[in-house]
């Protein structure tokens, strides 16, 4: 139960025109509107974007208890007055939430504001170089040990086996999916990076929508999608609905929602690399105000001058060197609704990203 694309090519179709985006180069360039705002505006806009971004001390939260980091070269001081930008390896936790509750949230089928969900969890992992890259999808429904997390209010929560692993971020918000994201996998999370319902559909209206293929009829009621096989440009609202999409489709199982989520995503990076942001300074603004006011990340990303830094630094990294990939499992032997990692093949693929 195992779902694999090489290339970028999640969904099995034909790269388009040939044209090998620069992935992921794009949260650079949309990061860096405050560069381009305007003379007037300028510093107005960049404390405006800087201060959309929430974070969370999650290295404070959770000390030294964790997988050791990754041995990588130093980057090289080179010539001149321009500072080396980092190229070493980097692990970043990238989850999908309902977590900020509200009006907006709750038309869009968020979270009321008595608890949080996160049912989208990938771990990208960047080369030693970040010219390549492997990106896997953690299914929600996959059975864990879940580890006692420092709860906001004082304490920890209590150790929990054959828990479900969104329930880390039910119970203990971003450092307990960080802490239970490492005890499954062995692997230090470097950064997290948390995207929210509404400011996903904010973005994606942004960019004038994406364009997907589906393969199949989907008739989901849970996630208010309704689409017949074929191609569909989707605005915010329904670009939202085909990532939650799971009961309407194939077998109804996370697995099946994970592929159209990896598909959604290489349309988005599709959408941003066919667009000349620069040219248009407002436009530019309404797209990287939508990417920070969804964002919440770790103290070590919390700043715009943060995030145009990893950014550029993936200048040299296209479609065609990333690799997703879903964790390995199988059926749980006690609940058929469930997974469980398959191992060996799970731990082995988590070590080859040490």
């Amino acid at each position: 139960m195992t779902g694999e694309a090489e290339g970028g090519d999640d969904t099995g179709g034909a790269r388009p025109g040939g044209r090998r985006p620069r992935l992921l180069r794009a949260a650079g360039i949309v990061l860096g509107c405050a560069l381009v705002a305007g003379a007037a505006g300028a510093g107005w806009a960049y404390r405006h974007l800087n201060h959309n971004i929430t974070s969370v001390d999650i290295s404070g939260a959770l000390g030294d208890d964790r997988p050791a980091r990754g041995v990588t070269t130093p980057t090289p001081s080179g010539t001149g007055s321009a500072t080396p930008l980092p190229s070493g390896a980097l692990n970043i936790l990238v989850l999908g939430s309902d977590s900020r509750s509200g009006a907006e949230n709750a038309e869009l089928g968020g979270g009321d504001g008595e608890g949080a969900r996160s049912d989208t969890a990938m771990v990208v992992h960047l080369d030693e170089g970040r010219t390549s890259a492997t990106v896997v999808s953690i299914p929600r429904d996959t059975l864990v040990t879940r580890p006692a997390c420092p709860a906001e209010s004082g304490g920890t929560t209590p150790v929990a086996y054959g828990a479900m692993f969104n329930s880390a971020y039910a119970v203990g918000g971003p450092v307990c999916a960080v802490k239970t994201a490492e005890a499954l996998t062995d692997v230090r999370m470097d950064h997290y990076v948390e995207i929210d319902f509404s400011g996903f559909a904010r973005l994606v209206d942004a960019l004038g929508g994406v364009t997907v293929t589906t393969d199949e009829d989907i008739d989901d009621d849970r996630s208010r999608l309704r689409l017949e096989a074929g191609e569909h440009h989707l605005d915010g609202e329904r670009a939202l609905a085909l990532a939650r999409t799971r009961h309407g489709i194939g077998d109804g199982s996370d697995l099946g929602r994970i592929g159209l989520q990896q598909q959604l995503v290489k349309a988005l990076l599709d959408r941003v690399s066919s667009m000349d942001l620069f040219t248009d300074p407002a436009e530019l603004y309404e797209v990287a105000d939508a990417v920070t006011g969804s964002l919440t990340t770790d103290t070590g990303l919390d700043s715009l001058g943060e995030l145009v830094e990893l950014g550029r630094s993936l200048r040299g990294l296209d479609s065609g060197a990333v690799r997703t990939v879903t964790m390995p499992v199988v059926p749980a032997p006690y609940d058929a609704n469930r997974v469980v990692a398959d191992e060996p093949e799970a731990g082995e693929l988590w070590e080859s990203l040490k």
